[in-house]
Formats: C-alpha cells, structure tokens, sequence
C-alpha cells in the first residue's frame, strides 16, 4: 500500500464545464493544496473517461498528489492511476485487490459499522462516510449522522473521511469526530477560485483540529 494523505480529498464535477476549464480548475484546486484527488465521471463512455483521466493525471504527477479513479479499476489500470475508489454497487474490493495488487490505493464508501468493517477486512485502504449534508452533485445522496461516522472511525484502523456538502462554514458539526480529512467536490469545483476555496478549506478544518 503507497502512502497518501487524506486530508484534503478534493472530488471533481465536470459537470457545465468546457475540458479545458475543468482542467484549469483542477489545477487551480492543487496548486492550493489538495492532498488526494478523485477523479469522478458517470456519464462519459470508457474511451472519453480515460482521455480525460490521462490529463487530469499529468496535472496530478506535477503536484506528486495521488490520482484516484472513481468506479472504475479498467480506466484506473488503463491510466496507471494511484488508485481506485468503489462504493457498493461496483466491483468488490477484494475483488479490485485481486487485479491491482498491494501498491495501489483503494477507497470504499461506507455508511454503516459492519459494512466499513467488512470494507476494510477486503483490503480496503481508506473509507468515504457520509453524506454529512445534502449534496447538490448528481450523485444518489444517503445522509449518514455524525454519530455514525464517529463510531465507524472508531471501528476500523484504516483513515475515514467524511463526505457530502462539506464547506469551509459547515465543518464544525464534525468537531471531535476523529476522522483523517474532509472531502469536498461543490465547495471546490464551483468556487470562483478552486485554489482559494482549497486553502480556505483547509484553514477552517485546521482550525477545528480536523486535520
């Protein structure tokens, strides 16, 4: 397993954005210092989600931030990506292991103890729990309590992130909760600058003692 940071895991949207504005973003959002960055496409055909991956991982080799795929171990092997983050309806992570060996980081989403616990005993690198609020990304949304993601980060020895509508004004509901960082997407992605929204993030979560 490759060491990483989870402390500023930026997810992107390329949602109403021309490549190369997206693009631009991304680079905006590491130049401010993002820690992990996922890659997320659920409407782009194979071939256009690798194209678009190789990109976003010449930015992210440039930053030495860890590119992570979303859904999907053939784009992420196709791209020699960092790694991999699956949620429940996707390959299995012993699964994923199997393919892609003990060197590549691989994410699970969580929302509840048994099945972090399970997640993890598949070879599970870090966990995504939440969402914490309500998301306005096209993605389906299942609120997770705070007293849920305390008990999941209690549960497993592996890093636990909390996810869902996060924002540098909303952090302090997670005051306390022993996760490893914060992922963002909208707070991010629709800033008027990625770069700025990334290092006001991480002021606030430090402030919080988060990360």
């Amino acid at each position: 397993m490759k060491q990483f940071d989870p402390s500023l895991y930026f997810i992107t949207d390329s949602t109403g954005f021309l490549e190369e504005e997206f693009l631009f973003r991304v680079e905006r959002a590491l130049l401010g210092g993002v820690s992990l960055l996922q890659l997320r496409e659920k409407q782009k055909t194979t071939r256009e989600y690798i194209s678009l991956a190789e990109r976003v991982h010449e930015l992210t080799k440039q930053y030495n931030v860890p590119l992570i795929i979303d859904d999907r171990v053939d784009v992420a092997m196709a791209v020699d990506a960092e790694g991999v983050h699956l949620g429940a309806e996707d390959m299995t992570i012993a699964q994923a292991r199997k393919i892609l060996g003990a060197d590549k980081i691989i994410g699970a989403t969580a929302k509840t103890v048994p099945w972090a616990q399970d997640v993890y005993a598949q070879g599970a690198d870090y966990l995504g729990v939440g969402a914490i609020y309500p998301t306005t990304t096209k993605v389906k949304t299942v609120l997770t309590s705070v007293e849920t993601l305390r008990e999941i980060c209690k549960a497993v020895p592996i890093p636990v992130n909390a996810i869902g509508g996060l924002n540098k004004g909303n952090l302090g509901i997670l005051a306390g909760v022993p996760i490893a960082g914060i992922c963002a997407v909208s707070a991010i992605m629709k800033a008027e600058d990625p770069k700025i929204a990334v290092e006001e993030l991480r002021a606030s979560a430090h402030a919080l003692a988060l990360i």
